[in-house]
């Protein structure tokens, strides 16, 4: 390869890479989802990267395929705060996969695969959800309803920032406490103030917070 050959190629990587990287820069938020799966605690859904204009992307780098011997030392925890609630249930691989792939990737110049679980896990431990909402009287299963703004205030309370709560309809018309959107900065690290708010299933005034419901039929996003 003459001198011209090899300059040419470097210039082209550099070109390359500064490309990736500045495509994986270009977000401006996450959204990070716990769900309420009817159980005794909320698990993770998802660490999910957007726009400040509503938009998501998603499946940014086929390059860089899940691999699950980079987090093999963190299954237990994922399964225990991250586990899939698709029916059949598995070992959470698959759903761990698509939650890289699809929403992961896109943050690489942030962190890396195990960096991106092990992100999610902190978040989950600065967030009490339950703790949260057991401190304002509000308990699973508790046979009542509260309203919309009880809800918000303590989860605001704890945390810092107004969330966005969705909500299950069960089959007498109830509207059940399904998950919890907060909004996080590029940096993956700190709760912020919702640029914009998701466009999931909004709850009426009066909610339950039941001790099983249907959001474990739901497929994995």
């Amino acid at each position: 390869m003459t001198f011209n050959g090899r300059a040419l190629l470097v210039i082209f990587l550099v070109t390359q890479s500064v490309a990736i990287l500045t495509v994986a820069k270009d977000f401006d938020f996450f959204y990070f989802v716990q769900q309420w799966p009817g159980s005794y605690y909320f698990s993770i859904h998802g660490l999910w990267t957007n726009y400040a204009d509503g938009s998501y992307p998603s499946n940014c780098d086929s390059s860089n395929p899940f691999d699950d011997s980079k987090v093999s030392n963190l299954e237990s925890v994922l399964q225990e705060d991250w586990p899939t609630l698709a029916c059949p249930s598995g070992d959470g691989l698959k759903f761990w996969r698509h939650e890289w792939e699809k929403h992961g990737t896109f943050a690489e110049s942030i962190f890396d695969e195990r960096g991106y679980f092990e992100a999610a896990l902190s978040l989950k431990k600065k967030a009490n959800l339950l703790r949260a909402l057991e401190n304002a009287g509000i308990r699973p299963a508790d046979g009542k309803f509260h309203t919309m703004g009880q809800i918000k205030v303590a989860i605001t309370k704890a945390v810092g920032y107004e969330p966005f709560i969705e909500c299950n309809v069960d089959s007498s018309g109830y509207h059940q406490l399904y998950q919890v959107y907060q909004c996080v900065d590029a940096s993956a690290s700190n709760f912020i103030k919702c640029p914009v708010l998701p466009h999931g299933r909004p709850c009426g005034n009066k909610v339950e917070f039941p001790s099983f419901s249907s959001a474990s039929s739901r497929d994995e996003l």
